[in-house]
């Protein structure tokens, strides 16, 4: 079921940031700091994209304590298996690319032959 998916950037940082249950702006801060700054969400897209993933059932809203307007998420076990789908596509790309380049990263093949 989670494979053949490919994860947006920011859809990827949105879900590794619900390991643990939060808030949306804890949400926006932890993206964007495990991201070193590149996911910067605004709070449109944020809240557009945890609809999205309530749909589909990778991430839940935990009830609302009394008195607050704070909405807290928690990743799912089937959005725990999304994330983990995706990092295992991700690394199968680097692992490619690394044998591809020869490890050096600079696209040259070694001269070893």
């Amino acid at each position: 079921m989670t494979e053949n998916l490919v994860l947006t950037e920011a859809t990827y940082y949105i879900l590794l940031a619900l390991y643990s249950p939060q808030h949306g702006y804890g949400i926006m801060q932890e993206a964007e700091a495990l991201s070193k700054g590149r996911v910067r969400l605004a709070a449109g897209t944020l809240y557009g994209a945890l609809n999205a993933m309530v749909d589909k059932r990778w991430i839940v809203q935990l009830p609302v304590e009394a008195g607050s307007r704070k909405k807290n998420y928690q990743i799912t076990e089937l959005g725990l298996q999304v994330l983990r789908g995706e990092l295992e596509r991700l690394r199968e790309l680097v692992e490619n690319g690394d044998r591809v380049l020869g490890g050096n990263g600079d696209g040259k093949q070694d001269d070893n032959s």
